[in-house]
């Protein structure tokens, strides 16, 4: 048995736990006695976002469970794997005082002991938005949350809007191969000035830092836009220019799709996303706007018609 214990502040005791095998044992359906298990799952460096989670499961479930494991096998050649923050003892104090019940911390060996040439494939929800620039990252987080449901085995699953594209992806694929688990989405938590948390936000600079809030702003504008009845292509160039007159950022993608397929917006869809990524020196930020729309009221129509 490898586990540990930390005093928690809502909890007398949080179990961390670092293998596959004590992790089933331990939440074994056969031995919950009709407790429910809610699963916060995590790469860790936790920030509020994440405690909001933790929240969401904590009112729901008679169990909360959290897993912190930086997942190799979303990040690409040149992405921030080997400098992703990581913080165990502060993350294990925060998940502890938060009201976290199970911590699994696994080693990377322990989740990948081998190479398998088995791959899981999203569709095109995966050809918009961050996916269209990181091939093979959601093919990583398939892999990733699949066996994460496998050893917890929750009731329950919290994710976050900000990563509102593997959200959509997640959810569809629980639906569509019948897992037990219930998706659920929990609001995205941002600073006083509208910056939505990340662990990332850590890499700016404190200039960059200053000018990240007028992503939202710009965002929020854009659903004004929208909302106004303009054409999504103008809301999209409105974004656009405010985030390159507000930041030193470079804008990896500005999109309007309907959610939560992530496909083309029609005249009758009845939830739109409006999603951005920009790119700082040290960080790519993500964030985006999830509204809902009356039928009939978005203009779709070709501008030179």
């Amino acid at each position: 048995m490898v586990a540990s214990n930390i005093e928690g502040t809502k909890q007398t005791k949080l179990q961390v736990i670092e293998t596959i095998e004590e992790m089933r044992k331990l939440l074994d359906r056969n031995d919950r006695k009709g407790k429910t298990v809610g699963f916060v799952p995590t790469m860790g460096y936790l920030h509020e976002g994440h405690l909001s989670l933790v929240q969401y499961a904590r009112e729901e479930n008679d169990l909360v469970v959290m897993s912190i494991f930086v997942n190799p096998a979303q990040f690409g050649p040149n992405e921030d794997y080997a400098t992703y923050p990581r913080d165990k003892e502060r993350d294990l104090q925060l998940a502890a005082s938060a009201g976290v019940d199970i911590v699994f911390i696994p080693s990377v060996d322990e989740m990948y002991p081998h190479e398998s040439g088995i791959r899981i494939l999203p569709g095109e929800q995966k050809s918009v938005l961050c996916g269209a620039k990181r091939p093979g990252h959601f093919d990583g987080v398939l892999k990733v949350i699949l066996k994460l449901f496998n050893i917890v085995d929750p009731d329950r699953s919290y994710f976050g809007m900000k990563d509102a594209q593997q959200l959509s992806i997640i959810e569809s694929f629980v639906h569509d191969f019948n897992l037990r688990t219930k998706i659920v989405r929990v609001p995205i938590v941002r600073e006083e000035d509208g910056l939505a948390k990340s662990s990332r936000n850590v890499k700016l600079s404190g200039v960059e830092r200053k000018e990240a809030p007028a992503i939202y702003k710009a965002l929020q504008k854009g659903a004004k836009y929208i909302e106004q009845g303009k054409h999504p292509e103008e809301a999209i160039q409105m974004v656009k220019e405010m985030i390159c007159s507000e930041t030193t950022g470079e804008i990896d993608y500005v999109e309007i799709l309907s959610f939560p397929d992530l496909q083309p917006i029609e005249e009758h869809s009845k939830e739109i996303i409006i999603a951005c990524a920009v790119k700082f020196e040290k960080a790519r930020l993500i964030d985006n706007i999830i509204m809902s729309t009356k039928e009939g009221k978005l203009n779709v129509s070709n501008n030179d018609e």
